[in-house]
Protein backbone atom coordinates (compact mmCIF):
# COMPACT_ATOMS: atom_id res chain seq x y z
CA UNK A 1 0.00 0.00 0.00
CA UNK A 2 1.79 3.24 -1.06
CA UNK A 3 0.15 6.63 -0.31
CA UNK A 4 0.02 8.78 -2.65
CA UNK A 5 -2.70 12.53 -2.90
CA UNK A 6 -3.73 12.84 -6.11
CA UNK A 7 -6.81 13.66 -7.87
CA UNK A 8 -8.16 13.71 -11.75
CA UNK A 9 -8.81 16.99 -13.54
CA UNK A 10 -11.65 15.95 -15.85
CA UNK A 11 -15.08 17.86 -17.61
CA UNK A 12 -18.36 16.53 -19.10
CA UNK A 13 -16.52 17.22 -22.62
CA UNK A 14 -13.58 18.25 -24.44
CA UNK A 15 -12.94 22.58 -24.67
CA UNK A 16 -14.10 22.96 -21.42
CA UNK A 17 -10.79 23.91 -20.50
CA UNK A 18 -9.17 21.37 -18.40
CA UNK A 19 -6.04 21.86 -19.76
CA UNK A 20 -5.76 25.98 -18.44
CA UNK A 21 -7.10 24.48 -14.85
CA UNK A 22 -4.83 21.23 -14.75
CA UNK A 23 -1.57 23.16 -15.71
CA UNK A 24 -2.69 26.29 -13.58
CA UNK A 25 -3.25 23.75 -10.70
CA UNK A 26 -0.15 22.34 -10.67
CA UNK A 27 1.48 25.85 -11.11
CA UNK A 28 -0.06 27.47 -8.52
CA UNK A 29 0.55 24.57 -6.10
CA UNK A 30 4.30 24.50 -6.92
CA UNK A 31 4.33 28.58 -6.22
CA UNK A 32 2.55 27.64 -2.70
CA UNK A 33 5.48 25.27 -1.75
CA UNK A 34 3.91 22.14 -3.10
CA UNK A 35 6.33 19.25 -5.35
CA UNK A 36 3.77 18.40 -7.89
CA UNK A 37 3.93 15.63 -10.03
CA UNK A 38 1.80 16.13 -13.43
CA UNK A 39 0.43 13.36 -15.83
CA UNK A 40 -2.17 13.21 -18.65
CA UNK A 41 -4.51 10.49 -19.40
CA UNK A 42 -3.76 9.67 -22.97
CA UNK A 43 -1.37 9.49 -25.29
CA UNK A 44 -1.17 13.41 -25.90
CA UNK A 45 2.52 14.67 -25.90
CA UNK A 46 1.39 18.64 -25.97
CA UNK A 47 0.03 19.26 -22.44
CA UNK A 48 2.41 16.93 -20.87
CA UNK A 49 4.94 20.02 -21.71
CA UNK A 50 3.14 22.69 -20.20
CA UNK A 51 2.82 20.09 -17.33
CA UNK A 52 6.41 19.78 -16.96
CA UNK A 53 6.75 23.77 -17.48
CA UNK A 54 4.23 24.10 -14.49
CA UNK A 55 5.88 21.34 -12.11
CA UNK A 56 9.92 21.64 -13.38
CA UNK A 57 9.81 18.18 -13.24
CA UNK A 58 8.64 15.65 -16.54
CA UNK A 59 5.15 15.76 -17.67
CA UNK A 60 4.22 11.85 -18.26
CA UNK A 61 1.13 10.05 -19.89
CA UNK A 62 -1.06 7.47 -18.58
CA UNK A 63 -2.42 5.28 -21.08
CA UNK A 64 -4.46 2.26 -21.36
CA UNK A 65 -3.75 1.66 -24.60
CA UNK A 66 -0.26 2.10 -25.12
CA UNK A 67 0.97 0.23 -21.51
CA UNK A 68 -2.32 -1.55 -20.05
CA UNK A 69 -4.25 -1.10 -17.22
CA UNK A 70 -1.94 -3.35 -14.88
CA UNK A 71 0.64 -0.20 -15.24
CA UNK A 72 -1.35 2.56 -14.79
CA UNK A 73 -0.88 2.75 -10.84
CA UNK A 74 3.01 1.88 -11.03
CA UNK A 75 3.45 4.19 -13.65
CA UNK A 76 1.81 7.17 -11.65
CA UNK A 77 4.19 6.04 -8.63
CA UNK A 78 7.26 5.81 -10.54
CA UNK A 79 6.71 9.78 -11.78
CA UNK A 80 5.80 11.04 -8.35
CA UNK A 81 9.32 9.72 -7.01
CA UNK A 82 10.98 10.79 -9.72
CA UNK A 83 13.24 12.54 -9.84
CA UNK A 84 12.01 13.84 -6.13
CA UNK A 85 9.15 12.76 -4.28
CA UNK A 86 6.40 14.54 -4.94
CA UNK A 87 3.20 15.74 -2.03
CA UNK A 88 0.96 15.44 -4.71
CA UNK A 89 0.08 14.05 -8.23
CA UNK A 90 -2.56 16.24 -10.56
CA UNK A 91 -3.67 14.10 -13.86
CA UNK A 92 -5.37 16.01 -16.92
CA UNK A 93 -8.11 14.19 -17.91
CA UNK A 94 -8.63 14.03 -21.64
CA UNK A 95 -12.23 14.92 -24.08
CA UNK A 96 -15.45 13.97 -22.09
CA UNK A 97 -15.04 12.00 -17.96
CA UNK A 98 -17.15 9.14 -19.47
CA UNK A 99 -15.57 9.51 -23.56
CA UNK A 100 -13.05 6.13 -24.11
CA UNK A 101 -12.97 3.77 -26.96
CA UNK A 102 -15.67 3.50 -29.24
CA UNK A 103 -18.23 0.73 -28.86
CA UNK A 104 -15.59 0.02 -25.62
CA UNK A 105 -18.33 1.15 -22.80
CA UNK A 106 -15.83 3.43 -21.63
CA UNK A 107 -12.45 1.26 -21.56
CA UNK A 108 -9.27 4.26 -21.65
CA UNK A 109 -11.45 6.86 -20.57
CA UNK A 110 -10.68 9.23 -17.83
CA UNK A 111 -13.31 7.98 -15.77
CA UNK A 112 -11.47 4.22 -16.78
CA UNK A 113 -8.30 6.01 -15.42
CA UNK A 114 -9.48 7.26 -12.36
CA UNK A 115 -11.28 4.30 -11.00
CA UNK A 116 -8.32 2.48 -11.58
CA UNK A 117 -6.21 4.89 -9.57
CA UNK A 118 -8.93 5.36 -7.00
CA UNK A 119 -8.39 9.05 -7.52
CA UNK A 120 -11.24 11.83 -6.75
CA UNK A 121 -12.32 13.86 -9.88
CA UNK A 122 -12.46 17.48 -9.75
CA UNK A 123 -14.54 18.49 -12.93
CA UNK A 124 -14.15 21.81 -14.93
CA UNK A 125 -17.15 22.74 -16.46
CA UNK A 126 -17.61 25.77 -18.68
CA UNK A 127 -20.35 28.06 -17.92
CA UNK A 128 -20.11 30.50 -20.18
CA UNK A 129 -23.39 29.55 -21.97
CA UNK A 130 -25.44 28.28 -18.89
CA UNK A 131 -26.32 28.45 -15.17
CA UNK A 132 -27.99 26.22 -13.18
CA UNK A 133 -28.17 23.87 -15.55
CA UNK A 134 -24.48 23.37 -15.26
CA UNK A 135 -25.65 21.62 -12.20
CA UNK A 136 -27.90 19.23 -13.95
CA UNK A 137 -24.66 18.20 -16.00
CA UNK A 138 -22.89 17.68 -13.02
CA UNK A 139 -25.55 15.55 -11.37
CA UNK A 140 -25.78 13.15 -13.97
CA UNK A 141 -21.96 12.64 -14.48
CA UNK A 142 -21.61 11.99 -10.95
CA UNK A 143 -24.20 9.12 -10.66
CA UNK A 144 -23.31 7.96 -14.37
CA UNK A 145 -20.89 5.48 -13.09
CA UNK A 146 -20.67 4.88 -8.77
CA UNK A 147 -17.30 4.17 -8.78
CA UNK A 148 -15.78 7.83 -9.98
CA UNK A 149 -15.92 10.15 -7.29
CA UNK A 150 -17.12 13.30 -7.98
CA UNK A 151 -15.31 15.35 -5.22
CA UNK A 152 -15.32 19.00 -6.67
CA UNK A 153 -15.97 21.47 -10.34
CA UNK A 154 -13.90 24.42 -11.10
CA UNK A 155 -16.64 26.63 -12.97
CA UNK A 156 -14.98 28.08 -15.91
CA UNK A 157 -15.42 31.29 -18.40
CA UNK A 158 -17.56 32.80 -15.20
CA UNK A 159 -19.27 36.06 -16.38
CA UNK A 160 -20.10 37.98 -13.38
CA UNK A 161 -19.91 37.39 -9.88
CA UNK A 162 -23.90 37.06 -9.84
CA UNK A 163 -23.52 34.29 -12.41
CA UNK A 164 -21.09 32.34 -10.46
CA UNK A 165 -23.41 32.97 -7.66
CA UNK A 166 -26.28 31.72 -9.38
CA UNK A 167 -24.19 28.43 -10.28
CA UNK A 168 -22.92 27.63 -7.35
CA UNK A 169 -26.19 27.89 -5.55
CA UNK A 170 -27.03 24.93 -7.86
CA UNK A 171 -23.76 23.13 -7.16
CA UNK A 172 -25.01 23.10 -3.61
CA UNK A 173 -28.47 21.78 -3.79
CA UNK A 174 -26.47 18.64 -5.83
CA UNK A 175 -24.10 18.21 -2.57
CA UNK A 176 -20.77 18.98 -4.72
CA UNK A 177 -18.75 21.64 -3.99
CA UNK A 178 -17.12 24.58 -5.63
CA UNK A 179 -13.73 24.93 -5.75
CA UNK A 180 -13.44 28.03 -7.54
CA UNK A 181 -14.54 29.89 -10.27
CA UNK A 182 -12.35 31.45 -12.90
CA UNK A 183 -13.16 35.04 -15.51
CA UNK A 184 -12.84 34.60 -19.06
CA UNK A 185 -9.94 35.40 -20.33
CA UNK A 186 -8.32 35.07 -23.78
CA UNK A 187 -4.49 36.20 -22.78
CA UNK A 188 -3.85 32.89 -20.76
CA UNK A 189 -5.37 30.59 -23.83
CA UNK A 190 -2.24 28.58 -25.80
CA UNK A 191 -2.83 29.09 -29.86
CA UNK A 192 -3.34 25.99 -31.99
CA UNK A 193 -2.70 25.16 -35.13
CA UNK A 194 -3.16 21.55 -37.34
CA UNK A 195 -2.36 19.12 -34.37
CA UNK A 196 -3.67 21.16 -31.37
CA UNK A 197 -2.26 22.90 -29.40
CA UNK A 198 1.34 25.02 -30.19
CA UNK A 199 3.98 23.21 -27.99
CA UNK A 200 5.41 24.82 -24.42
CA UNK A 201 8.76 24.97 -26.10
CA UNK A 202 7.94 26.33 -29.01
CA UNK A 203 6.49 29.66 -27.31
CA UNK A 204 8.50 31.98 -25.67
CA UNK A 205 6.30 33.61 -23.93
CA UNK A 206 4.78 30.09 -22.03
CA UNK A 207 6.45 31.06 -18.84
CA UNK A 208 4.96 34.43 -18.51
CA UNK A 209 1.41 33.30 -19.25
CA UNK A 210 1.97 30.41 -17.28
CA UNK A 211 2.85 32.45 -14.39
CA UNK A 212 -0.11 34.99 -14.96
CA UNK A 213 -2.17 31.30 -15.05
CA UNK A 214 -0.83 30.41 -11.52
CA UNK A 215 -1.56 33.95 -9.89
CA UNK A 216 -5.10 33.83 -11.45
CA UNK A 217 -5.83 29.71 -10.51
CA UNK A 218 -4.18 30.96 -6.71
CA UNK A 219 -6.23 33.79 -6.11
CA UNK A 220 -9.86 32.24 -7.75
CA UNK A 221 -9.53 28.64 -6.73
CA UNK A 222 -9.49 27.30 -3.05
CA UNK A 223 -5.59 25.79 -3.49
CA UNK A 224 -6.51 24.33 0.26
CA UNK A 225 -9.55 22.56 -1.05
CA UNK A 226 -8.29 21.12 -3.46
CA UNK A 227 -5.63 19.73 -1.89
CA UNK A 228 -7.86 17.93 0.66
CA UNK A 229 -9.63 16.49 -2.72
CA UNK A 230 -6.01 15.10 -3.44
CA UNK A 231 -5.38 13.99 -0.07
CA UNK A 232 -8.91 12.10 0.54
CA UNK A 233 -7.44 9.32 -1.74
CA UNK A 234 -7.11 6.32 -0.59
CA UNK A 235 -3.01 4.73 -0.16
CA UNK A 236 -2.48 2.84 -3.74
CA UNK A 237 -2.29 -0.82 -3.53
CA UNK A 238 0.52 -1.23 -6.25
CA UNK A 239 4.76 -0.73 -6.48
CA UNK A 240 6.11 2.11 -8.62
CA UNK A 241 7.54 0.77 -11.54
CA UNK A 242 11.15 0.76 -12.55
CA UNK A 243 12.94 0.89 -16.21
CA UNK A 244 15.57 -1.57 -14.43
CA UNK A 245 13.22 -4.32 -13.45
CA UNK A 246 10.93 -3.69 -16.82
CA UNK A 247 14.66 -4.21 -18.95
CA UNK A 248 15.62 -7.31 -16.62
CA UNK A 249 12.22 -8.52 -17.44
CA UNK A 250 13.28 -8.37 -21.16
CA UNK A 251 16.44 -9.77 -20.58
CA UNK A 252 18.56 -6.94 -20.63
CA UNK A 253 20.70 -6.17 -18.08
CA UNK A 254 20.78 -3.03 -15.88
CA UNK A 255 23.24 -0.57 -15.95
CA UNK A 256 24.95 -1.56 -13.07
CA UNK A 257 26.25 -4.14 -15.05
CA UNK A 258 27.32 -1.96 -17.94
CA UNK A 259 29.17 1.05 -16.81
CA UNK A 260 28.37 3.92 -18.48
CA UNK A 261 28.21 2.95 -21.99
CA UNK A 262 27.36 4.53 -25.17
CA UNK A 263 25.64 7.40 -26.25
CA UNK A 264 22.86 8.07 -28.00
CA UNK A 265 21.57 10.85 -29.83
CA UNK A 266 18.15 12.14 -28.67
CA UNK A 267 16.08 14.69 -31.69
CA UNK A 268 15.39 17.60 -29.88
CA UNK A 269 14.35 21.72 -29.87
CA UNK A 270 11.39 22.97 -31.07
CA UNK A 271 11.05 20.98 -33.92
CA UNK A 272 10.95 17.68 -31.59
CA UNK A 273 9.03 17.65 -28.80
CA UNK A 274 7.24 14.59 -29.27
CA UNK A 275 8.79 11.58 -26.64
CA UNK A 276 7.79 9.70 -23.49
CA UNK A 277 9.60 10.61 -20.22
CA UNK A 278 10.03 6.48 -19.78
CA UNK A 279 11.79 6.58 -23.29
CA UNK A 280 15.52 8.18 -21.74
CA UNK A 281 15.05 6.27 -18.64
CA UNK A 282 14.51 3.13 -20.01
CA UNK A 283 17.92 3.67 -22.24
CA UNK A 284 19.86 5.04 -19.15
CA UNK A 285 18.96 2.23 -16.90
CA UNK A 286 20.30 -0.44 -19.64
CA UNK A 287 23.49 1.60 -19.90
CA UNK A 288 23.30 4.25 -22.84
CA UNK A 289 23.70 7.95 -22.52
CA UNK A 290 20.83 9.75 -24.26
CA UNK A 291 22.07 13.44 -24.56
CA UNK A 292 19.77 15.26 -26.71
CA UNK A 293 20.32 17.73 -30.23
CA UNK A 294 18.53 20.44 -31.66
CA UNK A 295 18.79 19.28 -35.89
CA UNK A 296 17.70 22.60 -36.81
CA UNK A 297 20.75 24.47 -35.02
CA UNK A 298 23.84 22.14 -34.27
CA UNK A 299 26.28 21.61 -36.50
CA UNK A 300 27.22 18.38 -35.59
CA UNK A 301 25.75 14.86 -33.76
CA UNK A 302 27.13 14.40 -30.09
CA UNK A 303 30.34 12.80 -29.65
CA UNK A 304 30.21 9.30 -29.55
CA UNK A 305 27.16 8.74 -30.97
CA UNK A 306 26.50 5.19 -31.40
CA UNK A 307 22.20 5.30 -31.29
CA UNK A 308 20.19 7.37 -32.73
CA UNK A 309 16.40 8.52 -31.45
CA UNK A 310 14.47 10.97 -33.56
CA UNK A 311 11.27 11.46 -32.11
CA UNK A 312 8.01 12.83 -32.97
CA UNK A 313 7.12 16.65 -33.30
CA UNK A 314 6.47 18.87 -36.15
CA UNK A 315 9.27 18.91 -39.04
CA UNK A 316 6.77 20.32 -41.50
CA UNK A 317 6.34 23.42 -39.48
CA UNK A 318 10.49 23.55 -39.31
CA UNK A 319 11.36 22.27 -42.53
CA UNK A 320 13.17 25.24 -43.88
CA UNK A 321 15.17 25.14 -40.95
CA UNK A 322 15.96 21.79 -40.71
CA UNK A 323 16.77 21.79 -44.66
CA UNK A 324 19.55 24.87 -44.13
CA UNK A 325 21.73 22.63 -41.37
CA UNK A 326 23.14 20.77 -44.28
CA UNK A 327 26.02 20.01 -42.05
CA UNK A 328 23.96 18.13 -39.81
CA UNK A 329 21.94 16.39 -42.34
CA UNK A 330 24.92 14.79 -43.78
CA UNK A 331 26.30 13.70 -40.65
CA UNK A 332 22.83 12.12 -39.80
CA UNK A 333 23.20 10.35 -43.39
CA UNK A 334 26.56 9.16 -42.72
CA UNK A 335 25.25 7.53 -39.45
CA UNK A 336 22.47 5.79 -41.01
CA UNK A 337 23.99 4.14 -43.97
CA UNK A 338 27.04 2.81 -41.95
CA UNK A 339 24.49 1.15 -39.72
CA UNK A 340 24.10 3.56 -35.86
CA UNK A 341 20.82 1.80 -35.04
CA UNK A 342 18.30 4.56 -35.58
CA UNK A 343 14.79 4.47 -34.97
CA UNK A 344 12.62 7.42 -36.31
CA UNK A 345 9.12 7.69 -35.32
CA UNK A 346 6.41 10.12 -36.98
CA UNK A 347 8.88 13.18 -36.68
CA UNK A 348 11.93 11.29 -37.12
CA UNK A 349 10.30 9.05 -40.24
CA UNK A 350 9.70 12.49 -42.27
CA UNK A 351 12.92 14.00 -41.58
CA UNK A 352 14.76 10.69 -42.71
CA UNK A 353 13.16 11.20 -46.36
CA UNK A 354 14.41 12.96 -49.14
CA UNK A 355 12.32 16.03 -48.70
CA UNK A 356 9.18 17.18 -46.89
CA UNK A 357 6.90 19.76 -49.04
CA UNK A 358 9.98 20.16 -51.58
CA UNK A 359 12.04 21.18 -48.76
CA UNK A 360 14.96 18.51 -48.39
CA UNK A 361 15.50 16.65 -45.69
CA UNK A 362 18.05 13.94 -44.91
CA UNK A 363 17.70 12.05 -47.74
CA UNK A 364 18.47 8.55 -45.45
CA UNK A 365 15.04 6.51 -47.25
CA UNK A 366 14.08 7.08 -50.55
CA UNK A 367 10.89 8.45 -50.23
CA UNK A 368 8.96 11.84 -49.86
CA UNK A 369 6.65 13.28 -46.99
CA UNK A 370 3.71 15.94 -47.98
CA UNK A 371 1.13 17.62 -45.98
CA UNK A 372 -2.26 16.22 -46.33
CA UNK A 373 -5.70 17.61 -45.85
CA UNK A 374 -6.92 15.10 -43.40
CA UNK A 375 -5.51 13.89 -39.61
CA UNK A 376 -4.22 10.46 -39.16
CA UNK A 377 -5.20 9.87 -35.19
CA UNK A 378 -6.02 6.69 -33.69
CA UNK A 379 -4.87 3.67 -31.85
CA UNK A 380 -3.21 0.05 -33.62
CA UNK A 381 -2.24 -3.00 -33.21
CA UNK A 382 0.98 -3.61 -34.54
CA UNK A 383 2.47 -6.62 -35.70
CA UNK A 384 6.45 -7.01 -36.62
CA UNK A 385 5.99 -8.92 -40.06
CA UNK A 386 9.54 -9.98 -39.83
CA UNK A 387 12.47 -9.70 -37.47
CA UNK A 388 13.58 -5.53 -37.02
CA UNK A 389 15.76 -3.37 -34.79
CA UNK A 390 12.99 -3.24 -32.47
CA UNK A 391 10.59 -6.37 -33.02
CA UNK A 392 11.73 -10.12 -33.43
CA UNK A 393 8.94 -11.51 -36.25
CA UNK A 394 5.48 -12.10 -35.09
CA UNK A 395 5.60 -9.21 -31.96
CA UNK A 396 3.18 -7.20 -31.22
CA UNK A 397 2.79 -3.62 -29.63
CA UNK A 398 -0.12 -1.26 -28.93
CA UNK A 399 0.73 2.36 -30.43
CA UNK A 400 -0.84 5.27 -31.86
CA UNK A 401 -1.05 7.68 -35.14
CA UNK A 402 -1.40 11.44 -34.42
CA UNK A 403 -0.40 13.26 -37.91
CA UNK A 404 -1.71 15.53 -41.17
CA UNK A 405 1.53 14.28 -43.39
CA UNK A 406 2.07 11.19 -46.02
CA UNK A 407 5.11 9.38 -46.86
CA UNK A 408 5.37 8.39 -50.31
CA UNK A 409 8.48 5.33 -51.71
CA UNK A 410 10.27 6.81 -54.34
CA UNK A 411 12.25 3.45 -55.08
CA UNK A 412 12.87 0.62 -53.84
CA UNK A 413 10.60 -0.17 -50.78
CA UNK A 414 12.36 -1.68 -47.39
CA UNK A 415 10.54 -4.03 -45.16
CA UNK A 416 7.62 -1.98 -43.25
CA UNK A 417 8.59 -1.67 -39.93
CA UNK A 418 5.10 -2.53 -38.89
CA UNK A 419 1.51 -3.90 -39.90
CA UNK A 420 -1.18 -1.52 -38.33
CA UNK A 421 -4.28 -3.64 -37.99
CA UNK A 422 -3.02 -5.57 -41.19
CA UNK A 423 -1.57 -2.60 -42.90
CA UNK A 424 2.60 -1.94 -43.93
CA UNK A 425 3.87 1.30 -41.97
CA UNK A 426 7.35 2.68 -42.72
CA UNK A 427 10.32 0.73 -43.33
CA UNK A 428 12.63 -1.51 -41.85
CA UNK A 429 15.91 -1.57 -43.26
CA UNK A 430 20.05 -3.09 -42.80
CA UNK A 431 21.29 0.26 -44.53
CA UNK A 432 24.45 -0.72 -44.13
CA UNK A 433 24.60 -4.18 -45.30
CA UNK A 434 25.06 -6.23 -42.15
CA UNK A 435 22.95 -8.77 -42.30
CA UNK A 436 20.49 -7.29 -39.99
CA UNK A 437 17.91 -4.32 -39.74
CA UNK A 438 19.61 -0.98 -38.21
CA UNK A 439 16.79 1.31 -38.98
CA UNK A 440 13.63 1.23 -37.52
CA UNK A 441 11.18 4.35 -39.12
CA UNK A 442 7.41 4.74 -38.39
CA UNK A 443 4.36 6.45 -38.07
CA UNK A 444 3.34 4.68 -35.00
CA UNK A 445 4.44 6.15 -31.99
CA UNK A 446 5.21 3.45 -28.83
CA UNK A 447 5.45 3.42 -25.01
CA UNK A 448 8.37 1.40 -23.91
CA UNK A 449 7.07 1.15 -20.60
CA UNK A 450 4.82 -0.64 -22.27
CA UNK A 451 6.59 -2.60 -24.77
CA UNK A 452 10.08 -2.76 -22.72
CA UNK A 453 11.57 -6.00 -25.45
CA UNK A 454 11.52 -2.78 -27.87
CA UNK A 455 13.77 -0.20 -25.76
CA UNK A 456 15.69 -3.45 -24.52
CA UNK A 457 16.61 -4.70 -28.45
CA UNK A 458 17.27 -1.33 -29.00
CA UNK A 459 19.94 -0.89 -26.46
CA UNK A 460 21.70 -3.85 -27.46
CA UNK A 461 22.56 -2.85 -30.95
CA UNK A 462 23.61 0.07 -29.22
CA UNK A 463 25.97 -1.57 -27.14
CA UNK A 464 27.07 -3.94 -29.95
CA UNK A 465 27.65 -0.79 -32.24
Amino acid sequence: MTPLPRLVVAAPASGAGKTTVATGLMAALRAAGYEVSGHKAGPDYIDPGYHALATGRPGRNLDVHLHGEELLAPLLLHGARTPRPADLAVVEGMMGLYDGRLAGRGFASTAHVATVLDAPVVLVVDVSHTSRSAAAVVAGMAVFDRRVRVAGVVLNRVGSDRHAAEVASAMEEIGVPVLGALRRDDGIAAPSRHLGLVPAQERAESAAVLDRLAERIAAQVDLAAVVEVARSAPPLRARAWSPEEALAAAGLPSASEQGDGPVVAVAGGRAFTFRYAETEELLRAAGCRPVVFDPTSEPALPDGTAGLYLGGGFPEVYAAELAQNTALRAALLEAVRSGVPTVAECAGLLYLCREVDGAPMVGALDAVGAMTPKLALGYHAALAPEETLLAEAGDRVSGHEFHRTGVASTGERAGPAWLLDGRPDGFSADPAGLGRPTLHASYLHTHWAGCPRAAARFAAAVHAR
